[in-house]
């Protein structure tokens, strides 16, 4: 599961990227709130922890802009115990859950699974990913991907529409910070389509010298 953390304290954050990633999970982090929704719109991210002080963009506008951008990943508020007001705001807009500081790693790590458990699934028309078991069903028939088939479509469908470099798919997929120059994401697609198309549905469209972005239309 990867996690982005924007948290301006530097304890804190230092705290939160070492115990989760004691737990198996891949965490980014953000210090303030302007790059942190850049990188929370990239749609790289299975859920997001949102400290609502922030420098730059804070918490909540962080929140609100993806929200106004149909981005539906996970949000989990960090709050200070006088911020009442601003996580029921903060719930209004769209947060999943909000933890407040000081808290226990523990609590943190299974907050996040709640949360991922009751977002588990992504479905577009036919089509269902289960996320939690990387199952995958189109209608009544189970489909299998491989490991990197699976991310790349997860990826695409929490996004739907948006547009997706060939790079942004490569960090994503295969975490390369580099283009390589390779016919990965390419050779990747094709798989994907060959599995789930079907002469009345389409799901990955190609924009040209674009990339790529998930459709998932009944044509």
């Amino acid at each position: 599961m990867k996690v982005l953390l924007i948290e301006d304290e530097i304890r804190i954050s230092r705290q939160v990227e070492r115990g989760l990633t004691e737990k198996g999970l891949q965490v980014d982090v953000s210090g303030n709130g302007d790059d942190g929704f850049m990188q929370a719109a990239s749609g790289e991210f299975d859920i997001i922890l949102l400290d609502i002080m922030l420098p730059g963009r804070d918490g909540l506008s962080v929140l609100s802009e993806l929200r106004a951008t149909g981005d539906d990943v996970p949000v989990i508020l960090l709050t200070a115990l006088s911020d009442n007001n601003e996580r029921v705001e903060g719930l209004n807009l769209g947060a999943d859950d909000y933890v407040t500081k000081p808290f226990f790693m523990d609590e943190l790590v299974a907050r996040i699974y709640a949360v991922s458990r009751r977002n588990s699934i992504l479905r577009a028309g036919p089509l269902m990913l289960n996320l939690i078991t990387r199952e995958a069903r189109f209608g009544d028939e189970d489909i299998f991907f491989a490991p990197r088939e699976f991310s790349l479509l997860e990826c695409m469908m929490r996004s739907p529409g948006k547009i997706f470099t060939r790079a942004q798919l490569l960090k994503y997929v295969w975490g390369y910070g580099f283009d390589p120059q390779t016919s990965l994401v390419k050779v990747c697609v094709r798989r994907v389509r060959e599995k789930i198309d079907r002469e009345d549905y389409r799901a990955i469209e190609t924009v040209r010298n674009a990339g790529y972005r998930f459709i998932g239309a009944e044509m």
